[in-house]
């Protein structure tokens, strides 16, 4: 009895390290989207990179920079998803995509006044690399969380993400106040995310394990070849999968308006005469809030329902779009971010959840491959939109009050989602593959 006591102890002390490891993944490329997509880099672009350039032009071309990486990424991930299926490559596949996200990171130390192309080009490859490794993340859901515990390890791994790029955040932001030289220190924080990324990517490296292929890897098939097979298979039984393409169209809407909101704000701020510090330090604000709130939507989902307390973050973002066309002064830049922090977390961690618990384990990096598709598609329309009304209008403010369409319709759609149905068919086709 004693040594059974034992086991289960290793056991359970062996699944909370790869559940930590895992989420570790997110702390570490959590940095590229604070410092990175959001804060730093945005408004380096508009005053320093794209200083020659007139008007709200810089605004105007980080949306269309945006739009360019995610439609790249949006067009690679499922074919990406396949063949790590099928190869059994999804931790591999993370890493390689990782190293590029890292290396072009480092590169825009490179960039300089007036360098706005070079900064779109080096910003590109390294979304491409952070948008294709976090797919394969979330395909490890699945692997390291057992079938009861996706909500709290989802929203585990986004409230890590809160803390490293909280964290790094923060240094960063000390480093320009202290620094006399402001724009290399932002060069530097560049050169940080890079370091920070690679370093706290080695928990996932050592502790989580590669799953198995889908079917045995024949070294004389072409996985691309094979990944394509797969991906035809998939589209030939859309039909069996229903509810989870629909949960995937919801998701693709009013995802569009949570990533132009994270993707623009801060551009748009500057745009409006928000100086670096009300702008970066209202955004550690929205981290370090979403900490506690990321747990406590794992917690609300227990109570509500995984797509009942999706709802709740959507009705949040709608009154932060309202919200955001009034935006004047810097107190109410503090208190949308405030708002932004209680729900983006929660709202994307049981996304992720929820389309995890419908998705055959078996195809799971195809299938959020899709996700990730679903995903990206949605951060191609919102900054595009948000672009486009900019440059008709010569303002963003309209830009902002756009995404309320998003929020609405895709609560919509995801209200129809049957999500017992959902699990119920995952299970069957789990099954088939294992009797396959």
């Amino acid at each position: 009895m004693k040594e059974i006591v034992i086991h289960q102890d290793n056991v359970e002390r062996t699944y909370r390290r790869t559940i930590n490891s895992w989420a570790m993944y997110d702390w570490a490329n959590s940095a590229f989207a604070t410092t990175i997509m959001a804060a730093v880099l945005p408004v380096y672009y508009s005053h320093v990179a794209g200083s020659t350039l007139a008007g709200n032009t810089a605004t105007v071309y980080w949306g269309y920079t945006h739009t360019i990486a995610l439609l790249l990424t949006a067009l690679l991930a499922p074919i990406l998803g396949a063949i790590a299926d099928f190869s059994g490559t999804k931790k591999r596949m993370l890493l390689i995509f990782a190293a590029l996200g890292t290396v072009c990171t480092a590169l825009l130390f490179l960039v300089k006044s007036g360098d706005w192309f070079l900064a779109s080009l080096f910003f590109i490859a390294g979304n491409i690399g952070f948008a294709a490794s976090d797919l394969f993340y979330n395909s490890l859901l699945p692997h390291v969380a057992r079938p009861g515990d996706l909500d709290r390890v989802s929203t585990r791994g986004y409230a890590f993400g809160y803390v490293g790029g909280g964290l790094l955040l923060a240094i960063n932001v000390l480093m320009i106040q202290l620094m006399t030289d402001k724009e290399l220190a932002q060069r530097l924080s560049f050169v940080s995310v890079a370091l920070w990324w690679a370093i706290f990517t080695v928990p996932l490296i050592v502790n989580v394990r590669e799953p198995s292929a889908v079917v045995g890897y024949d070294e004389g098939t072409n996985p691309l070849q094979a990944g394509f097979r797969k991906l035809k298979h998939t589209f030939q039984n859309i039909k069996r999968y229903r509810q989870l393409f629909l949960f995937l169209i919801a998701f693709w809407i009013y995802n569009d308006g949570v990533g132009t909101i994270i993707k623009m704000a801060s551009i748009y701020a500057g745009e409006i005469g928000l100086g670096l510090s009300t702008i970066v330090g209202a955004l550690l604000l929205t981290q370090f809030v979403g900490i506690p709130f990321s747990f406590a939507f794992g917690r609300l989902a227990g109570k509500l329902g995984t797509k009942n307390s999706i709802f709740v973050g959507l009705a949040v973002y709608t009154c932060i779009s309202l919200g955001g066309y009034f935006m004047s002064q810097a107190i109410h830049f503090w208190v949308l971010a405030f708002l932004v922090g209680t729900v983006q977390g929660g709202t994307q961690a049981l996304s992720r959840s929820l389309f995890a618990a419908m998705s055959p384990r078996s195809q799971s990096a195809e299938f959020f491959g899709f996700y990730g598709m679903s995903s990206k598609f949605a951060g191609i329309v919102g900054p595009f939109l948000f672009s486009v009304v900019g440059q008709m209008t010569g303002s963003s403010r309209l830009s902002i009050v756009a995404l309320v369409v998003f929020f609405i319709g895709g609560g919509i759609l995801l209200g129809r989602v049957d999500v017992i149905e959902g699990i119920k068919v995952a299970a069957v086709a789990d099954r088939d593959d294992a009797m396959s």
